[in-house]
Parts: structure tokens; sequence; C-alpha cells
């Protein structure tokens, strides 16, 4: 015999509902903190530059204080949509929620297909064309220029394409011609011993000239493989612990998005149940 339901049964599940709007929760106050640090970021940099470059595509990926904002706006909506539809039961908003987790999940998987697929040759023009905006773009922009010296130091390299710390001669600052100081040098980043043990005070000065220098020679004083074979090589190094990182990430998604589909098609059977 089936168990009589009373006047106060529901085919929403508590447990399920909660679960959705805590996790969103906390990446609505996530993406909202990552919205108000980029922000602060991106004006900070105005008024002590006076000119913020937005002309295309590349300076908005280049731009990292925007970029930041962007991210924690997407994050902060789709999260917000999530946390109200569950407390709210609203399944217009659960199923605007599951399609961006759908789609964000998809772009995902796209990405790492492609990365496999494309052909080397076709990175590398990507590569080439990624680099020569990021490297002229170094100076113009404190964030980047700052996020650029961090990875060269800790990545232990020197520039991004496989021409090493060659690549600095795209920059007018660094390059041959240049009138600077500078001229025919690499960033302080780059070089294998920047700080003075004595002193600790870091010589800004220990790039100076090394492009005039053969590989051999300028490997004694500054890094000369780019980041991106030196990132590509960790990344095969470490390849079964990016997999299962990824996989994890690629399981979660999936399962939030049937948490989210199954309290939809609950909240459709209540309202069924209220019609009738």
């Amino acid at each position: 015999m089936h168990r009589r339901r009373g006047p106060n049964f529901t085919y929403v599940s508590g447990c399920v509902k909660y679960m959705i709007f805590v996790l969103n929760f906390i990446f609505w106050l996530f993406g909202g903190l990552m919205i108000a640090i980029g922000l602060y970021a991106f004006i900070d940099k105005w008024q002590a530059t006076g000119l913020i470059k937005l002309d295309t595509i590349y300076d908005v990926m280049l731009n990292i204080s925007l970029l930041i904002a962007l991210l924690g706006g997407v994050v902060f909506i789709v999260s917000f949509a999530g946390c109200v539809g569950a407390l709210r039961e609203n399944t217009c908003l659960l199923k605007f929620y599951s399609l961006c987790l759908l789609i964000l999940f998809l772009v995902e998987m796209g990405g790492a297909v492609c990365g496999f697929v494309f052909p080397r040759s076709l990175h590398g023009l990507l590569e080439l064309s990624f680099t020569e905006r990021i490297v002229h773009a170094y100076r113009d922009d404190p964030d980047l220029q700052n996020f650029i010296d961090f990875a060269q130091s800790d990545f232990h390299c020197c520039g991004l394409t496989s021409d090493g710390y060659m690549d600095w001669s795209k920059n007018e600052y660094f390059n041959c011609s240049s009138p600077s100081v500078e001229r025919c040098g690499v960033p302080f980043s780059c070089c294998i011993n920047a700080t003075d043990i004595s002193s600790g005070l870091v010589n800004i000065m220990c790039g100076y000239g090394v492009q005039n220098s053969p590989v051999a020679e300028a490997s004694k004083r500054v890094w000369t493989s780019g980041c991106i074979e030196i990132v590509r090589s960790w990344a095969e190094r470490n390849l079964y612990m990016i997999a299962s990182v990824a996989l994890g990430v690629a399981l979660s998604q999936l399962f939030v998005i049937y948490l989210a589909k199954t309290l939809e098609g609950q909240i459709e059977l209540q309202k069924a149940r209220w019609q009738t």
C-alpha cells in the first residue's frame, strides 16, 4: 500500500534546494569580491596613468583589472540566478543557471579538445600574435608589467615564445634601435640573480645589453627559454595531476547541473499538484 500524502507533502527536496542555495551564495560573495577588486585596481590605474586603451579585444584581454571585474560580474550574475532560483523555487532562473553552467562546461571541453587537435603550427601563429601584443604593452600597463615580472621570475623564463629572451626585441623600450638606456636589454625579472644577496636590493640593470649576446653567453645572466615552453613542459610532466583536477571540476559542474535540473523537475511536479 502507498503511503497517504498529507496536505503538507511537497515534492521539493529541502536538501537539494538549500545545497544549491548555499553553494551559489558562496560563489555570489566571491563574484562580488572579484568585481570590487577589479574595479578598484582599474580606477586606481586610471587615476595613476590617466589613459586606458580599450580599442581592441586584445586590449580588454590584457587589461588584468578589467578582466577580473568582468569575470567577477559573470560569476556574480550566474550564482545570483542559482541562489535566488533555488530559494524562491523559480524555474526560469534555474533554467538560466543550468544553461550557463552547461555552456561553460562545453566551452571548457571545446578548449581542451582544440588544445590536442589543433596543429602546433597554428598554436605558433596564435602565440606570435599574442606575444607581440603582450610584449608591446609592457610598461604601458602597470598591472600587466607586474604579472609578466611575476611569471618570469617564478617560472624562470624570459619572453613567451620559443625565441625566449629575444622576444623583448619587439618592445619599444628594449629594442636595439631604441634611444632608451634599456636598448638591447630585457626586464630585470629575466635575470638569474636579480637580487644582490648582501644588500637585498634588486639590480634593475642586470639585463641590459643581453640581446647582443648569443644564447650560451646570455644563459649565464638571464633565463633564455620562453614562458610558454616552460609552462608547456611543466604541464606535460604533471599531465595526470592536471587531468585529475580537470576531471574533478568537470564532474562537479555536471553534478551541480544535475541538482539544478532535479530541483527544477521537483518544482514542476509541485506546481502540477497544486493545480490538481
